[in-house]
């Protein structure tokens, strides 16, 4: 019996509707593929996420140099000794470091090492742990409720965290333990070091032990031009789970313990979890190739100024209406429903998923200056009066 599956909430379009269509109703054998395995044929880079684009040059040469040999298995090697003392050194701190096969993983085990099963984990309405991880956080602590807290812009609001830890004491709701803060936040805003700062203060104030999901860290620290120890540990941060994938790397995200005694038996959580790679020098080699010469904020900061170029381009775009600030590597923009269909038969790939037609542009490490001068040409080509209907534009 064949499985229904629902369409996915972000809703991305890979091709038009009747391409699609008519694909799917070939035999397989005959169906158009995606034609990525030929060389010879140009694939264009893309807008949809940071996650398209391939490993960059270090990681690879990191990742290469750890395959010329032998090493022994489980992290016992001297790459995930040497990425893990690098980490170290880049917060300028001790601390103890894990490294998980994805953002999924390294959230949803680091907040379980955080609370108990009856305790509650804090977060915006629109954090990735609530919407985009299955219920991880809630499975890999068994049961730990998420509570969602407000705020414009994707940042958490200061009195409505209070708010919502105030609430009730009574032991029949579940006790607020955990405050997550995503740094960039899903709407590709930046938390300011006082800002930051202001929800550690809070938080220890509260009782509360403070998780920062790190995806895009590296575009934060690039955005505001500070030592990485500024907006984690010296803000009030116990564990940070900072992303590699969508900075260049090919898999792979670190755990960071700032506190040792909440790592302990961490181990054993990513082992039971799946999470303890065999061949674990291949998660923790392009590490190192990204931190020994600051490739990680290089990369993160190219991405960073390929959205802020992108935005300057298409902001004034008659019929666009930029929907919050660009901070980071994304650009959040309403669309009439006729330019989104425009932009996708011209090829062009983005997700669309804050309400009907809200659109987001990421920039990833490898996008160029001519791919943003194509895409916001096609855009204003597909915006131009007389390409919408009149029913299509939007004013105010």
């Amino acid at each position: 019996m064949a499985r229904s599956i629902a369409p996915h909430a972000f809703q991305l379009h890979y091709f038009p509707a009747a391409y699609t269509k008519a694909a799917m109703g070939l035999p397989r054998a005959r169906r158009p593929s995606m034609q990525i395995m030929n060389p010879d044929i140009k694939v264009r880079r893309q807008f949809a996420s940071d996650n398209y684009a391939g490993i960059c040059p270090e990681a690879w040469e990191a990742l290469a140099a750890a395959n010329r040999s032998h090493a022994r298995s489980y992290g016992d090697d001297p790459w995930t000794e040497q990425a893990s003392d690098r980490i170290r050194d880049l917060f300028e701190t001790q601390c103890e470091v894990f490294f998980v096969f994805n953002g999924t993983a390294a959230n949803s085990l680091a907040l379980a090492s955080l609370c108990h099963s009856y305790h509650s984990i804090l977060c915006h309405d629109i954090a990735h742990v609530e919407t985009d991880e299955c219920g991880a956080p809630e499975f890999f602590s068994n049961g730990t409720k998420v509570l969602l807290v407000p705020g414009p812009d994707g940042k958490l609001e200061l009195a409505a965290l209070e708010r919502m830890v105030r609430r009730r004491s009574d032991i029949h709701y579940p006790k607020p333990k955990v405050v997550s803060i995503t740094q960039a936040t899903e709407l590709g805003t930046v938390y300011s070091v006082d800002e930051l700062r202001a929800i550690g203060d809070r938080a220890r104030a509260l009782g509360l032990r403070v998780h920062m999901d790190g995806a895009r860290f590296t575009n934060a620290v690039a955005e505001l031009g500070v030592a990485p120890k500024t907006i984690s540990w010296q803000a009030g941060i116990d564990v940070l789970c900072l992303g590699g994938t969508k900075n260049g790397m090919p898999l792979g995200e670190a755990v960071v313990f700032f506190n040792p005694e909440m790592a302990a038996e961490f181990d054993y959580r990513c082992k039971q979890a799946g999470q303890l790679a065999s061949k674990m020098r291949f998660l923790a080699a392009p590490w190192i190739g990204m931190l020994e010469n600051g490739a990680w904020l290089r990369h993160a900061g190219h991405a960073n100024r390929m959205a802020a170029r992108l935005h300057e381009k298409i902001r004034a775009l008659p019929g666009l209406q930029v929907l919050f600030p660009r901070q980071a590597n994304s650009v959040f923009v309403q669309l009439p429903p006729a330019a989104i269909e425009s932009m996708h038969a011209r090829g062009w790939l983005f997700y669309t998923f804050i309400g009907q037609g809200g659109c987001r542009f990421m920039c990833s490490w490898d996008t160029t200056e001519q791919d943003v001068d194509d895409f916001a040409a096609d855009l204003a080509q597909s915006l131009a009066p007389g390409a919408l209907p009149s029913g299509d534009r939007l004013t105010g």
